[in-house]
Order: C-alpha cells, then sequence, then structure tokens
C-alpha cells in the first residue's frame, strides 16, 4: 500500500521534525519501547492502515520492529493544517489475539 502520509512522515524523520505525543510517552513506557527505536525504524515499515482526512490530521499505522526485531505498530501522524512535524502518536506491541499472523490486518 502506498501513502502519501508514509511519504511524508519519511521525509519529516529525515529532516528531524519529530515529535512525540504525550500519549505517545505513555503507550512506549507501558510496552517497553523508546521512541529513538520507532524513529530509527520507521524507514523499514510497511504501512498496515491509513487514515488520509482523519479529523486531527492525517495518520498512518506502520508495521516497524523494535531494537530487538520484535514487531510493533507505530502510529504516526501530522497535525491538521499543517506540514510538519511528523508526531509520533502511540505505539504498542500488536495483539496476537486481534492480528492476523502478518500484523498487518486485524482479525474479523
Amino acid at each position: 500500500m502506498t501513502s502519501k502520509t508514509f511519504e511524508q512522515i519519511l521525509r519529516l524523520v529525515d529532516l528531524e521534525d519529530v515529535r512525540v505525543s504525550d500519549h505517545g510517552y505513555d503507550e512506549l513506557a507501558a510496552d517497553g519501547l523508546s521512541a529513538r527505536e520507532c524513529i530509527a525504524s520507521v524507514g523499514g515499515g510497511t504501512v498496515v492502515e491509513d487514515y488520509p482526512d482523519y479529523a486531527k490530521g492525517p495518520c498512518v499505522l506502520v508495521l516497524q520492529a523494535d531494537d530487538q526485531g520484535r514487531p510493533i505498530h507505530v502510529l504516526w501522524g501530522v497535525p491538521k493544517g499543517s506540514s510538519s512535524p511528523a508526531v509520533l502518536v502511540t505505539a504498542y506491541r500488536p495483539d496476537q489475539e486481534r492480528w492476523e499472523a502478518d500484523l498487518l490486518r486485524r482479525k474479523t
């Protein structure tokens, strides 16, 4: 899946124009993740879901890997009406009960 939002996120990360939301910091801590590893692995990520028309601004859910290569989902966004920064909205370890084995599709 191609995503203009993801392409924009990648450009902003390359420019080091990144912010982590307060909620993002809370969720990172809850799953033992760091902002650094989420930012570092975004380039190798795969788009899971794209929300270009989300009310708070375009966002994209990306399958990435932590420092040990374990899968994580990271929700990235850009504030509505703005072209920057890339915002790490939240990140978590996907629940195998809720996601298919490839972690790219929700179970129905």
